[in-house]
């Protein structure tokens, strides 16, 4: 095994020296190589990765040659390996890869090595903050109490990551209750330039989070990737990647009074969404670049996964250098990033142009109040048609039948005639614990969160909501009593500047009291809803909403008794738990009435932008920052009294249902055995478009009559204490058993369901079963198995489970129209095939019904070292094509030929 700070050929003599105050770094300069003036700020910072780390082997002069020479224009085709400077995980993702590490060290020493020579070469940072639920909320002590029950729920899962901690070198942990990994990381773990071994380069980063992107917003190059390559990243193995094409984005002008990031952010996304970004960069330039504040271009670059793209990134200038004074970083590393991004030609001048694939521009001043929803970030909608589309979309959640005369009357007469049909409607009469008494219906707003590092991590969204919440309050405005209003901030610092700025007393009169320091409501913690909204929302199937200020919004994620879920910025979640609907126009009609009876509306209440600057300038400091992360990875009393285990080795429980050895290595050879084509398979599930990481493996709530429930019940495991199935990474029976259990899944070879079903052609008749009961009749007769799906099939979170489930459950191969990158790459990290349709087809236009027997063939060719374009997939009923072959580059060859990353990885540390 390699080492990770590897010694440059240095062909084209750019070792140099730079001096910062009393401080001497080693760089390599970018100017050295020809064509650099013209690169973009992103491909001059992967240009300096390979004049770093050329070896004559895996990195070559002839790659830097081709970076240099970059046509802009071309599709993508050379192959780079790209090193990463550290690695970025959160507890969901994480604690699997850590579990993998652990494992691999067994596997390591089985074979005959070292076992403890199994560690992280690059820095590894993980931070926990997807564990947090919101049992409890609306009440003083809701942070206390989910920290409570959130270390009781997880103590295992902890206790493990204490002794990862302990056991790997280069591995930090950031304990529970302290922030969102990506705020976390803006704020304090990124370096922007990295000083290390005597060196200093440009921080670069991959993360086991699809939004790691967000630390774009400050320069860093980095992107999500699935746990299998984080891990080989952390094992010294470079990232395999083709060099992209990379979209330029123009912003000029300046936001509107009224207008914000979350605005901003929903418009970019279905801009870069509609014009098909997947697999490209996209970078940031223009005179309007200078006036985006660090903390919006965060925003932004948080929602990369949104667009599709693989990065969203601004160049560093003085914005930058600003945002690293406020949080507290040292005057030499500020020193630091200033001095060597001058001096490598990555400091932002706007009036220099680089060369781009493609072009876009914004005009910063037309970006108008938005939302998105009901189930994709991209599908933004125009806050003065908020109304309208949600009627609109409620037919598709709702039965015909409760389209009815009630429904009719609540219609206003000014309702255009193209609105005037009946609203779906079915008033449900709810008494509240406390006596309160209501009706429900569909529409009804029943979570209103402000959570996710998107904008919990942006002071002008935040203190927005909180002005928004005084001047409610002020004007005697209440939230609904059905709705659950949730605040998650993504780091301490929040609640400090909230604090110093009076507003909390404000926030929590409207119920928005502090439940934890996490993902919480995008993640799917939201939690459950009061017991008697819950029962009257499934007595009567009523489609009703949750608002949250998050990047997630997709089917079956947010609640399970929710069906329409609404992104919206920070101050528009509490006006939405004030109004109680998603029927109303927050534009015309009135939120509510105040004291003196008289009408009060948005605009009554929404704070200037002068008056969210004022609070800004008044209430935050650096100090704050340098204190709430003085001493980030010690953590509580809680985390230090923790019972560590120790040793090279961890203690496997037998009786442990968080935490299990995984069988990714069982009976593997030294050698791995050639791959072979693929014969008799049947198809697990035939899918629509759009089929998410959520649909393929949940991190949500576990039903108790699914597979997973099923196996925790057996094992001891209360209702109560099931968790979810994020936080149950750690263990495979549970992932495997939850793989296509999302609720919304609808596979279409067992028509009528919904949820993790299929058909079982084992047994006559084919009976409509669980998919994971007739994944072990399939492998227990020996028929591999297939997945067909339509377009941007694995697209959402960098989900390693979506890849590692579908594996386990004896896919060998998914045949879809186009991919999710991240999803596309997890799978030929399992060994897992992926191929796609012709161009132009589909398997409804092929006629696949998804009952017919597959066979695959050509797959052999990749034991003679090549890759073939095409394979042959034919049926018993008749249809042959040839299938596109999406390995898409010769490192993710090799994974495949040895069956998964992690096994090719481990070889080659036996090998070195």
């Amino acid at each position: 095994m390699k080492e990770y700070d590897v010694a440059s050929l240095d062909t084209f003599g750019a070792k140099s020296e730079l001096r910062v105050g009393d401080a001497s770094y080693e760089i390599f300069q970018i100017n050295k190589v020809e064509g650099h003036e013209r690169l973009p700020f992103s491909l001059k910072i992967l240009l300096e990765n390979l004049l770093r780390t050329e070896d004559g082997a895996n990195i070559t002069a002839d790659h830097i040659r081709a970076l240099g020479g970059w046509d802009p224009a071309a599709e993508p085709s050379v192959e780079i390996q790209f090193t990463p400077a550290r690695v970025l995980m959160q507890d969901f993702t994480g604690v699997p890869c850590v579990v993998d590490l652990a494992t691999m060290r067994e596997a390591v020493r089985d074979l005959g090595g070292d076992a403890s020579k199994v560690n992280p070469l690059a820095p590894a940072e993980l931070v926990i903050d997807h564990s947090v639920i919101a049992d409890v909320f609306g009440r003083q002590d809701a942070f206390e109490r989910n920290v409570e029950i959130e270390y009781g729920r997880n103590q295992e899962r902890y206790q493990f990551l204490r002794w990862g901690q302990t056991a790997f070198n280069e591995f930090k942990v950031v304990p529970p209750g302290t922030g969102i990994v990506h705020q976390v990381n803006i704020e304090h773990l990124a370096r922007v330039v990295m000083p290390r071994g005597g060196q200093a380069y440009p921080d670069t980063v991959v993360g086991t989070d699809s939004h790691t992107t967000m630390v774009n917003g400050l320069g860093v190059l980095g992107w999500g990737v699935g746990g299998i390559e984080a891990e080989a990243a952390m094992l010294g193995q470079p990232v395999s990647m083709l060099i992209p094409k990379v979209v330029g984005f123009k912003l000029f002008g300046e936001l509107p009074s009224g207008a914000t990031a979350t605005d901003l952010v929903l418009t970019i996304t279905q801009m870069l969404r509609k014009h098909g970004v997947v697999g490209k960069f996209v970078e940031f330039y223009g005179s309007g670049v200078t006036s985006v504040p660090l903390a919006n271009r965060a925003t932004i670059g948080n929602m990369s996964p949104e667009f599709g793209s693989t990065c969203a990134i601004f160049p560093i200038d003085a914005e930058t250098i600003a945002y690293l004074e406020l949080t507290g970083r040292s005057a030499d590393q500020i020193a630091l990033v200033e001095a060597y991004a001058k001096e490598q030609g990555l400091w932002h001048d706007p009036s220099v142009e680089p060369s781009y694939s493609e072009y876009l521009e914004l005009d910063l001043s037309t970006v108008v109040p938005s939302i998105a929803g009901p189930k994709r970030p991209q599908d933004r909608v125009e806050l003065t048609n908020a109304k309208t589309a949600f009627r609109a979309a409620l037919p598709d959640y709702v039965d015909e039948d409760d389209v009815d005369e009630a429904g009719k009357e609540s219609f206003p007469a000014s309702d255009a005639p193209a609105q005037s049909a009946a609203r779906a409607s079915k008033p449900t009469p709810v008494t509240a614990a406390d006596g309160t008494v209501f009706h429900l219906d569909h529409g009804a707003v029943v979570i209103a969160s402000i959570t996710s590092c998107t904008n919990t991590s942006n002071p002008q969204v935040m203190l927005g909501a909180a002005l928004l919440a005084k001047k409610a309050v002020e004007r005697g405005l209440h939230a609904k009593p059905w709705v659950k209003t949730t605040l998650a901030p993504g780091s301490k610092v929040v609640m400090d500047y909230y604090a110093k700025a009076g507003l909390v007393p404000y926030l929590e009169k409207l119920g928005f009291h502090l439940v934890g320091y996490g993902c919480v409501t995008c993640i799917g913690n939201s939690g459950p809803l009061p017991e008697e909204i819950s029962a009257a929302v499934n007595a009567s199937d009523l489609a009703v909403v949750s608002v949250l200020s998050g990047n997630r919004n997709f089917e079956g994620r947010i609640n399970p008794d929710v069906k329409m879920n609404y992104l919206a910025s920070p101050p528009l979640v509490v006006a939405y738990a004030i109004a109680g609907s998603m029927d109303i126009d927050l534009a015309n009609d009135p939120l509510g009435v105040d004291t003196d009876g008289q009408p009060v509306y948005l605009r009554d209440i929404w704070p200037t932008p002068a008056e969210v600057q004022e609070t800004i300038n008044h209430a935050i400091s650096a100090e704050m920052f340098t204190k709430d992360y003085a001493d980030v990875f010690a953590g509580d009393e809680r985390w230090q009294g923790l019972p560590t285990p120790t040793g090279d080795t961890f203690a496997w429980a037998g009786d442990s249902t968080y935490v299990r050895k995984p069988p990714y290595f069982e009976g593997m050879a030294a050698q791995p055995s050639p791959v072979s084509d693929i014969a008799g398979a049947r198809v697990l599930a035939k899918l629509g478009d759009s089929v998410t990481t959520d649909h393929i493996s949940p991190a949500g709530s576990i039903k108790a009559d699914s597979p997973a429930g099923k196996y925790l019940a057996e094992h001891g495991v209360e209702r109560k204490d099931f968790n979810s199935y994020g936080s149950r990474r750690g263990n495979h029976e549970v992932m495997i058993r939850g793989t296509f259990a999302n609720i919304r899944l609808r596979n279409q070879i067992a028509p009528g369901t919904e949820g993790g079903f299929t058909r079982d052609f084992t047994v006559a008749d084919a009976p409509v079963t669980t998919i994971y009961d007739a994944s072990v009749n399939y492998q227990a007769a020996g028929v591999p198995l297939v997945i067909l799906s339509g377009k941007e099939y694995g697209s959402g979170s960098s989900r390693d489970w979506a890849a590692k489930g579908t594996a386990l459950l004896g896919v060998k191969a998914v045949i879809a129209e186009s991919y999710e990158r991240i999803h596309r790459s997890n799978l030929i990290g399992m060994g897992v095939l992926p191929l796609q349709y012709p161009a132009g087809q589909t398997a409804d236009s092929l006629g696949l019904t998804g009952t017919e027997t597959f066979t695959i063939t050509g797959v052999e060719a990749l034991n003679a070292g090549t890759t073939p374009k095409t394979v042959q997939v034919t049926t018993d009923t008749g249809v042959s094509f040839d299938a596109v072959v999406r390995i898409d580059t010769p490192g993710e060859a090799d994974y495949y030929r040895h069956g998964g990353i992690l096994q090719y990885v481990l070889r080659k540390m036996l090998e070195n």
